[in-house]
């Protein structure tokens, strides 16, 4: 349908958005062009005072935007409420940091005075997905914009009124006009915005598809990119581990915003010793689950985002099963109601050549697997093509410097689930993409780290 915004708890077209003309891009891109000009020179203390005020408007308004993001991709007000804090978090975090995290370095060098200068690159296009329609742009927005950049955003088109609110927050908070800017069209206009002089860079985070064809206008017009994909997370639990708090933490890392989190726990790896234990509590828990209307502040799963998704989730599941998987609970959509819903599911005795080998799967879908010893464990986490995050449980010492070593991620956490934190860089290797997000990684990857020698 293009840019609408969908109930997908309903199927409810809720509103519908044209898609911006060619003049009126052109109007945009002239607009951060002028913006840069200026912004970039402005001191560090203006742009933190409104960047902490888009903090205080993220906070003040929290359950206003947490509506916005629950009518237009699903997920539980609590969790949507949770996420518009979070980005006041990240706005607040680089407002303190980045004059430390693009201070001038000294170098030592043949010159009387020599350093290290990071400076701003001009307009960045980010192209953003549907999944955490706050905090992905919000994690993008606030280090680029404190570095001096300034931002174009292309939202997912069924989550057009998240992409307006966040363009409203960055003018109520006082940045000028231009700095960031919403564009509602779709992905047929990302080549010819990419390909465009005034454009320095690009981020992406979505599919892999999405991702390399970012990727290859970028590079015939010699852009920088920064990529975070997909991921097929392995969440490892060895004989030593804490099974109570394995298992409680392996239902939120795998139903955390309606399963459709990149970094979600996909494939559960299980010593054998304690893969019955684990598996009979997981079940039961799953099968405990609130599935409902994600406005309602007690639901803890939510439809997903949209009908092709079902689509796609399910026919992974019943390929799986057709192959000869089991069922341990779910495996079905839920038809006794409207929107977009699926079953808490867990598939165990999974064959090779399925699905789960190597595919994403991208809603509420368990995937377990037994291994005899950490050897296995590890070979099969490191089995997919994606490289995002990993998590492993295990009281080892030895077994934990394994796993830190071995697992090929971007990420690994021990006794613990993946997650985001502005303190922490963030992004993937292997198809889960390159470059970071947060912490110092995530300022510089959009500036000019200019050499300053001096004789």
């Amino acid at each position: 349908m293009g840019i609408a915004t969908i109930n997908p708890a309903t199927g409810e077209v809720v509103k519908t958005f044209e898609s911006l003309t060619d003049s009126e891009i052109e109007a945009c891109l002239e607009s951060a062009e002028q913006a840069f000009s200026r912004y970039r020179y402005l001191p560090f203390e203006k742009k933190a005072e409104w960047m902490n005020r888009a903090a205080e408007i993220l906070e003040r308004d929290a359950q206003r935007f947490a509506q916005i993001m629950t009518l237009e991709m699903g997920k539980p007000i609590k969790d949507a409420i949770a996420e518009a804090k979070k980005s006041a978090l990240v706005c607040r975090f680089y407002a303190e940091n980045a004059p430390q995290f693009l201070a001038d370095v000294p170098a030592a060098s043949d010159a009387t005075r020599s350093f290290v200068r990071y400076q701003p690159l001009g307009a960045i296009l980010a192209v953003m997905p549907w999944n955490f329609p706050f905090w992905q742009v919000f994690r993008f927005a606030a280090p680029a914009l404190m570095a001096g950049n300034v931002g174009l955003l292309k939202h997912a088109s069924n989550v057009p009124q998240c992409a307006l609110a966040i363009a409203e927050i960055f003018t109520a908070a006082g940045f000028p006009p231009g700095v960031f800017q919403t564009l509602l069209v779709g992905a047929d206009k990302v080549a010819q915005i990419v390909a465009d002089p005034r454009v320095k860079a690009a981020t992406l985070t979505g599919s892999e598809p999405a991702g390399a064809s970012l990727a290859s206008t970028a590079g015939k017009n010699l852009k920088k990119t920064v990529l975070e994909l997909g991921g097929s997370d392995p969440f490892i639990v060895l004989e030593s581990a804490d099974i109570e708090a394995a298992v409680q933490t392996a239902v939120t890392a795998r139903m955390l915003n309606n399963g459709q989190s990149c970094i979600a726990a996909k494939r559960f790896i299980l010593a054998s010793s304690i893969a019955g234990e684990f598996e009979k509590k997981l079940v039961a828990k799953f099968k405990a689950l609130k599935v409902g209307d994600p406005m309602l502040p007690d639901t803890e799963v939510g439809p997903l985002a949209t009908p092709g998704i079902l689509k796609d989730i399910d026919e992974q599941v019943q390929t799986c099963l057709a192959a000869g998987a089991k069922a341990l609970t779910g495996g079905h959509r839920l038809s006794d109601r409207p929107g977009n819903f699926y079953a808490p599911t867990i598939l165990a005795s999974i064959p090779p050549g399925t699905p789960a080998d190597q595919e994403e799967f991208f809603g509420p879908v368990a995937l377990l697997f037994r291994v005899k010893n950490i050897d296995e464990a590890i070979a099969l986490a490191n089995s997919t093509s994606f490289g995002l995050g990993a998590s492993a449980w295990t009281t080892d010492t030895a077994e934990q410097d394994r796993l830190t070593l071995e697992l090929e991620a971007g990420a690994v956490f021990i006794n613990g689930l993946v997650k985001s934190d502005p303190r922490l860089p963030f992004g993937g290797i292997k198809r889960s993409g390159y470059g970071r997000e947060l912490s110092i990684q995530g300022i510089h990857e959009f500036v000019n780290v200019k050499t300053v020698w001096i004789k």
